[in-house]
């Protein structure tokens, strides 16, 4: 009997150590990507929001979380257009440069990366759709306030999904061009309102609505998040798409602590809807951050019961300060502790096994 048990014990341990030695060479396949990024949203703005919505947000369902270091390679505090681009291409690169590096150079992006891979690509976000951010991830030029330029780089970057404000600087144009026109003659739909958006069920997609504050756009964020995710999933091969809750950084920018908290809850519910198409789907990567805090937000007191908060900025720009970097999903854990911002781009490549 005791040989018996002893045999029994054996046999466990070999097949416990069979399964362990498989999980470790077969990790879980990541075959879509969602990365979202907070404009100006440190952790005293994710405080703010979380206090505001009297004590809870969707951040708390995430259990990888690291630190992004953000200064570029020409100033100590970063701004929106070398934060993104260090995201997009891998490279530290000076302020105001949009997806080039340090000599002015093009680097590809990750979603121009994802595409030649057979992904589809989206872009959805609360601003005009040739600011900084979204911008670093499609477009190249050397300077963030070329919005004519950004806007004709567009037409030419393959896209999937493009979402966001901004239509003034595709058809109404000093050169002439009409790029929505352009837009459409390959084969993308082309919409101006949430409703109009977010009933198109496939194909490619260009929505330009207008720019407004929460309180007069809605829940369009969350809306139109949704429908990119329906639109890039029918892409067998997997899909990038990347979202910004562009106006925290306003909020900072305006040191209007309100602001930060309502533009703050909205991107979370965007967030929510997001890990809830990641917890169903089990293939998708799920990553949060900011490209820099805005503001020195200092929370001075607050009622988690009602949702009231005072608080005081120490500026009404970017400071220097590390930002969080939250992941769910298969690979998560890569995005654990301190690290430069433009690892992520890293980090991101080795998850969808386009580096080794």
């Amino acid at each position: 009997m005791k040989k018996y048990v002893l045999l029994l014990v054996g046999i466990a341990f070999t097949y416990q150590s069979l399964q362990a030695q498989h999980s470790a060479a077969s990790p879980r396949k990541i075959k879509h990507i969602i990365f979202m990024i907070g404009d100006g949203m440190g952790t005293t703005q994710i405080y703010a929001g979380l206090t505001a919505n009297k004590g809870w947000l969707n951040l708390e369902r995430f259990k990888c979380i690291g630190f992004s270091r953000t200064n570029s390679a020409s100033d100590y505090i970063t701004e929106s257009a070398a934060g993104a681009t260090a995201f997009a291409i891998g490279e530290k690169t000076y302020n105001g440069a949009i997806a080039v590096d340090t000599a002015r150079k093009p680097k590809p992006t990750l979603l121009e990366i994802a595409h030649q891979h057979g992904l589809a690509t989206g872009i959805v976000v609360t601003t005009d759709i040739t600011d900084a951010t979204p911008a670093t991830f499609a477009t190249h030029e050397p300077l963030r306030d070329m919005s004519a330029e950004i806007a004709a780089d567009y037409v030419k970057s393959d896209v999937d999904v493009l979402i966001g404000a901004g239509r003034e600087h595709f058809d109404q144009r000093k050169d002439g061009r009409d790029l929505l026109r352009e837009f459409s003659q390959k084969g993308y739909q082309v919409k101006y309102t949430t409703a109009a958006i977010t009933a198109v069920k496939k194909g490619k997609l260009v929505g330009l609505v207008k720019e407004e504050r929460v309180a007069q756009r809605g829940d369009q964020l969350l809306q139109t998040t949704r429908t990119a995710i329906d639109l890039l999933k029918q892409q067998e091969q997997g899909f990038f798409l990347v979202v910004e809750g562009s106006k925290i950084d306003d909020g900072g920018h305006a040191n209007d602590l309100q602001y930060v908290t309502e533009e703050m809850i909205d991107f979370d519910r965007a967030i929510g809807a997001v890990l809830d198409y990641a917890e169903k789907d089990g293939e998708t990567l799920v990553v949060v951050t900011a490209d820099h805090e805005t503001g020195g937000l200092t929370i001075s007191e607050g009622d988690l019961s009602t949702g009231k908060i005072s608080g005081k900025f120490s500026t009404d720009d970017h400071t220097g300060v590390m930002v969080p970097v939250f992941a769910y999903g298969p690979g998560a854990e890569a995005f654990m502790g301190i690290y430069q911002n433009n690892s992520i781009f890293t980090k991101f490549m080795q998850a969808m096994r386009f580096v080794k």
